[in-house]
């Protein structure tokens, strides 16, 4: 049987204003570069628990389309299996349906898929919701007997340390600017408007030390020297696992970036083995400096608890030479047109090396979705196609839209512009090298 593993990715903005002049700023461009160039490690991952008496195919698809793009593909195919981003579902449907009208099987999975399973259903001849590897052996089983089942779900949490080696050597690493392990699933914390991991399953696990090393060694043997992404929500939020992590890692020679929260900043140690394990750099979602976090992480609040020590604890990482990526929402129940020239002074003291701004998206599944839809703001319900990140879909409250639109124009025009890129990354160097020199 010929199976097609196939991914939809890549950044679409709907907004005109924004596509036409927020997505030419540097700072996007260079971070819709490198989403775009993610591989699908889900659909790699159940590849690699595929038998081998089936040939299979793994296929990345920028744009559903484009003329004649069945044609343009690998295939025929038996079955496909696809996965995409909530942006780009209805693109998915759309796919699923050409490959149905030709006979082809249809599985599709995937976070969207998982938390709207009763809207995706009809449009496959299967989907998986929740974890994939499950639920995979009974799909390839019912599908070799055609008899597939309209709907697989084991909510049972996948044991990491059964994960199989995923099929790096389907892809064409040329294509990458960087591939991705993950080392983690879960997050211990609660953000409402979280749409990751943990609403496929709420708990923490970690993937042993040894199958993450024997992936990555898998990795260097198509590409010798490659620059990892760990696909982790929080990959350091288990500190013991961390230090063994970062151990293992020193001794392989590579860089990598991954997702971690603000507390990584108070272990001087696990900072120090990130660096001689080759960390570039970390993403950490701060949100905001000030009155704007209280309520968003459910379990504790702990979000909240940290903002009076950001400054401190990012030039703590920076200090070791990981450089900081910090990710701010806005548009949050508490933000009103002063919030975006506070966030300014922030970011100025704060001499991040890099900042990602993304507007608050209620995606489907989430406390928050569930929130803003009983409060009657969600703008237009089921427009997936706007859940990028940067359109706005909701009603703010103390904020129209256009303010808001506005509002992030106006910081990432400043945030991203030539002059102040270039002083942030003065700033790291200068006091890494002042570092250093105390350290000699």
């Amino acid at each position: 049987m010929k199976i097609g593993f196939l991914a939809l990715s890549g950044i679409r903005v709907v907004d005109p204003v924004l596509k036409t002049t927020g997505l030419n700023l540097p700072g996007f461009v260079e971070r819709s570069k490198v989403i775009a160039s993610l591989p699908s490690l889900g659909l790699l991952t159940l590849a690699g628990m595929t038998p081998d008496t089936h040939e299979i195919r793994y296929v990345d698809i920028p744009d559903v389309d484009a003329p004649d793009i069945l044609a343009r593909l690998p295939g025929p195919f038996d079955a496909v299996a696809i996965s995409s981003f909530t942006a780009m579902a209805k693109d998915a449907y759309r796919l699923a349906a050409r490959y149905r009208a030709l006979g082809t099987k249809v599985i599709l999975g995937g976070l969207h898929v998982a938390l709207c399973p009763d809207e995706a259903e009809p449009h496959a001849d299967a989907i998986v919701v929740g974890e994939g590897e499950p639920s995979w052996p009974l799909v390839i089983a019912d599908l070799e007997r055609n008899q597939l089942k309209k709907r697989y779900h084991t909510p049972v949490p996948f044991n990491l340390a059964d994960a199989p080696m995923p099929r790096f050597d389907l892809l064409d690493v040329s294509k990458y600017n960087r591939l991705t392990i993950q080392t983690a699933r879960g997050c211990p914390w609660n953000c409402e408007f979280c749409a990751a991991s943990i609403r496929l399953n709420p708990k923490y696990r970690t993937k042993p030390v040894p199958k993450i090393i024997a992936e990555l060694r898998r990795i260097k043997e198509l590409w010798p020297v490659p620059f990892i992404e760990f696909a982790d929500d929080n990959t350091f939020a288990d500190k013991r696992h961390g230090h063994a992590l970062c151990e293992a890692l020193a001794a392989e020679r590579v860089r990598w970036f991954t997702e971690t929260d603000i507390s990584v900043a108070q272990d001087d140690a696990l900072l120090a083995k990130m660096r001689r394990a080759g960390c570039a750099q970390v993403l950490i979602g701060l949100e905001d400096s000030a009155n704007g976090t209280d309520g968003m992480e459910l379990k504790a609040n702990w979000k909240a608890r940290q903002r009076s020590s950001y400054i401190d604890s990012i030039r703590r990482i920076q200090d070791h030479g990981i450089t900081v990526n910090g990710c701010f929402v806005l548009g949050l129940d508490t933000h009103t047109e002063a919030s975006f020239d506070r966030l300014w002074r922030f970011i100025q003291e704060s001499e991040l090396y890099e900042i990602q701004l993304t507007v608050m998206t209620p995606f489907p599944g989430t406390p928050l979705y569930e929130r803003l839809e009983r409060g009657g703001r969600i703008i237009e319900p089921g427009a997936w196609e706007k859940c990028t990140l940067f359109d706005v879909i909701y009603q703010p409250v103390h904020l129209s839209v256009d303010q808001l639109r506005k509002g992030l124009l106006d910081l990432a025009t400043k945030v991203y512009s030539k002059e102040f890129t270039e002083f942030r990354r003065r700033q790291f160097v200068r006091r890494k090298l002042a570092t250093d020199d105390r350290a000699a």
